[in-house]
């Protein structure tokens, strides 16, 4: 994958921002060691998906149906306009109205579940004689939304030999996690996920991809859900720990990166955050922190921040 990596990041060049590596006082202060958060909420279109979800589509011929808890789909309207976006009834609010205002053709299932919505795509797709793109599942997604990442991350922050990573299907976590595993031998990667729907760590009890999990109530839709089938052979023998946190630490994650930041990003963008601040994650070495969006509606960020 380290070659289709590269090729990625060729391809990205000039088409997204290369975010911006910041230092986080409050962080570093709280694991007594240097902390840089990598700013992919500051990217084109909120998320990091924009990068896998437009070199994906350039190596694609055929008419794409995707479907996506919000961040994979509005990238997927960005790149491909007139695309065939299937979503949750529980997306957010913001995500659903960007999507529709690029022109895609954004279809709302019943479930509120992403497993289940994922289904129906498929079933969709197969119908209509469409390719499916997965918003994780898929080598170029893995590449290009995790692997360019890591490549900017190692030659931003040289230091760093902790990454801290959100997973909800794993295309951001596998991609990385090459990288960073190929360039340095004494990485640490430290995969964080919702309590309710930790995938990953029941992937990794298991031995194999836990590809299906009930719907679960919570804000941090990207987080939630199965883990990819392709994804999870990637990250199986690279990841060193599995950080869980609760609703209630997301939303404090939220909250501290407003006070701490002064950025607001979305609560899947906020496990990572969370896993750090509840204590969940120790580190002898400096650490990136990845911060993974920033599309979050008006009404969920007021409910979020009037709770605090």
């Amino acid at each position: 994958m380290i070659e289709l990596i590269d090729e990625a990041a060729e391809f990205l060049t000039g088409r997204v921002r290369r975010t911006p590596v910041e230092y986080s006082h409050g962080l570093s202060d709280l694991l007594g060691v240097p902390v840089w958060l990598k700013l992919e909420s500051l990217q084109l279109t909120g998320s990091f998906k924009i990068r896998g979800a437009l070199f994906a589509i350039s190596r694609l011929k055929e008419d794409v149906i995707t479907c996506s808890a919000g961040n994979h789909g509005k990238a997927v309207a960005y790149a491909s306009r007139g695309a065939i976006i299937c979503v949750p009834r529980s997306v957010d609010r913001s995500k659903f109205d960007a999507m529709v205002r690029m022109g895609a053709d954004v279809r709302v299932s019943e479930f509120d579940g992403y497993d289940e919505t994922q289904d129906w795509a498929l079933e969709m797709a197969a119908r209509e004689g469409k390719y499916f793109l997965s918003p994780f599942d898929d080598d170029a997604v893995m590449a290009a939304n995790g692997g360019t990442v890591a490549k900017e991350v190692l030659e931003d922050a040289q230091d760093a030999r902790t990454f801290v990573l959100p997973v909800g299907g794993g295309g951001l976590s596998a991609g990385f996690a090459v990288w960073a595993k190929h360039f340095l031998s004494d990485a640490k990667i430290i995969g964080c996920q919702h309590v309710l729907s930790p995938a990953l760590r029941m992937s990794m009890d298991a031995g194999h991809a836990i590809t299906r999990l009930p719907g679960v109530e919570t804000m941090a839709r990207g987080v939630e859900g199965g883990i990819g089938a392709r994804t999870f052979p990637v990250l199986q023998p690279l990841v060193d720990q599995v950080a869980l946190v609760s609703e209630a630490e997301i939303l404090d994650g939220v909250r501290w990166m407003v006070a701490h930041h002064q950025y607001l990003i979305e609560p899947t963008a906020a496990v990572t955050v969370a896993a750090c601040i509840s204590g969940k994650i120790q580190s002898s070495e400096p650490a990136v922190v990845v911060i993974s969006g920033r599309n979050v509606s008006a009404e969920t960020a007021k409910k979020i921040l009037c709770a605090s």
